[in-house]
């Protein structure tokens, strides 16, 4: 039997947390090993409980869930965050990926979305949905170009593993990626897996950052299609 997904349920709101729990403890391949009403808490638990996945609130008191984030990311490698989001203020979920989340999670979701994303999160993957890119390319398009030259920063990257990471940063999933440069899976996925060695990169979502950061994407001017 798989042992069930850990999950630590991060948000000032009591009532959200405790919908949160009662959906997670009926679930047969989850467990919730902690709730967090603060950032500084959250941080806390991470590191005595070690769960798979924080599911993590952006505003928060005493420490927000970026910079929560930020401190769960660099001293507990293994436990990946997921950011509950209205979206609201794109810029925080720009924040969130250099932070080093995993993934964002709509507050408007409903339970079936919540734990598809946490299994995807907690498997390893990154969980940016085409929608969920479209709105971080305005957030990406906000932020300054960085000074560093983009040839440097993606020396040793092929032509091809260019062109999938432009695709991951448009939002393409695997299969469409596929589809798109008629590929199988599989050649797909040996790509990203040699992306993410060369590029230093956590996971899909840090791929993404890497793409607009050094140019090979860029936002489209505001108001176009």
């Amino acid at each position: 039997m798989t042992d069930p997904i850990r999950v630590l349920i991060a948000d000032d709101q009591v009532l959200l947390r405790d919908s949160l729990r009662l959906l997670l403890d009926t679930t047969p391949d989850f467990t919730v090993v902690g709730e967090a009403g603060t950032g500084r808490e959250a941080v806390e638990l991470a590191s005595t409980q070690r769960p798979d996945v924080a599911l993590m609130d952006i505003r928060m008191p005493d420490m927000t869930g970026i910079e929560a984030t930020k401190e769960i990311c660099a001293t507990n490698g293994d436990v990946r965050v997921l950011i509950l989001t209205t979206f609201d203020v794109d810029e925080y979920v720009y924040g969130a990926l250099r932070a080093g989340a995993s993934g964002f999670l709509l507050k408007d979701a409903n339970a079936a979305d919540l734990l598809t994303a946490l299994r995807v999160v907690a498997a390893g993957d990154a969980l940016l949905a085409p929608s969920v890119t479209r709105r971080l390319i305005a957030a990406f398009g906000a932020q300054p170009r960085p000074s560093r030259s983009f040839h440097r920063t993606l020396t040793g990257v092929t032509d091809r593993e260019r062109e999938i990471l432009a695709l991951i940063a448009r939002g393409l999933s695997n299969a469409d990626i596929a589809t798109h440069l008629t590929l199988s899976m599989a050649t797909v996925k040996s790509h990203i897996g040699r992306l993410l060695t060369k590029l230093n990169a956590r996971d899909r979502a840090q791929l993404v950052i890497v793409a607009y950061e050094t140019g090979l994407v860029t936002a489209a001017p505001a108001g176009s299609a």
